[in-house]
């Protein structure tokens, strides 16, 4: 996706049209909310531990606000990027535990 996002905003900016992409974290929504109870209990802890920065899960106004952001004539200079709605959880890495990636 980002690739064929990337060509779109190469060949679309000569006509002054954007091309972007909004990537959302894991979204306490209507599909969430499908989940087992186990797997709902798990993704907030683990949001509220630290792997998310902003110690939430993403919403759907916050997904909306950035499309709206994107849309509006505030982002006509930004094209061909993916914008994280994760409140930083893009951040994080699986691989060192999170008590060596928090700042002091």
């Amino acid at each position: 996706m980002e690739s064929l996002l990337r060509y779109l905003a190469w060949d679309l900016a000569k006509h002054g049209i954007t091309a972007n992409a909004v990537s959302p974290g894991a979204t306490d929504d209507s599909v969430f909310s499908t989940l087992p109870p186990e797997v709902l209990d798990a993704l907030r802890g683990w949001a509220g531990a630290g792997w998310v920065p902003m110690g939430r899960l993403t919403t759907p106004a916050d997904v909306g606000d950035a499309v709206a952001l994107l849309c509006s004539e505030q982002a006509r200079f930004i094209t061909g990027q993916t914008l994280h709605v994760d409140g930083g959880a893009s951040l994080a890495s699986a691989d060192f535990p999170m008590e060596f990636q928090r700042g002091g």
